[in-house]
């Protein structure tokens, strides 16, 4: 039922850009394992081998302390409608900082210069390994639409509460690993 890749393939590619959502998992070598949503609008495919998605602001930013820590992360797409599938990808993550001249560019190459609103980094998916399976178990589910209440949150946050939400709210794990969203005076690089 399972096979192996090395590299994503055109089919898996196209099922990919058919997805609503997705699930990223990642871990630190100690603590909790991390599994959030995401919106695969977000996601953008670089090539057969890199994958990044425009991450937006939440309640926590466990993955990009995961990837400070470990660096371990996996993307996961289900089939909730049509023929069954799961599609998982394995690498190494990168946090690309929102602002710098990388994030710029690949904001304009692969976003049409467009920054979602409330957008506080990239994560960048360096794929070792793809894996399909059956799916068979997964139900079938109908896509009812896209919530727009993270979009008025940030709206109503402004430029300046989204950077005090971030300070407040997204500059260490639950776990307590740092994140790098904000500069962590005086805090540890790794525990």
């Amino acid at each position: 039922m399972g096979k192996q890749f090395q590299r994503l393939e055109a089919a898996h590619i196209a099922f990919i850009q058919t997805q609503k959502f997705f699930f990223n998992a990642s871990a630190a070598p100690v603590g909790r394992v991390n599994v959030s949503p995401r919106d695969a609008k977000s996601m953008r495919i670089l090539d057969p081998n890199t994958a990044i998605y425009l991450d937006l602001t939440g309640s926590g930013n466990e993955t990009a302390a995961h990837i400070r820590a470990d660096g371990r992360l996996t993307f996961m797409f289900c089939s909730f409608e049509g023929s069954p599938m799961i599609l998982r990808l394995y690498g190494r993550g990168r946090v690309i900082r929102r602002g710098c001249p990388e994030y710029e560019s690949l904001l304009k190459v692969y976003f049409g210069g467009c920054e979602t609103l409330g957008a506080r980094q990239m994560i960048q998916l360096t794929i070792d390994q793809v894996q399909t399976s059956c799916g068979y178990n997964v139900p079938l589910f109908e896509y009812a639409g896209d919530r727009e209440t993270l979009l008025r949150w940030a709206e109503a946050k402004g430029t300046e509460g989204l950077k005090r939400y971030w300070s407040e709210k997204n500059t260490r794990s639950i776990d307590g690993f740092p994140t790098g969203l904000v500069e962590d005076s005086g805090a540890p690089e790794s525990f």
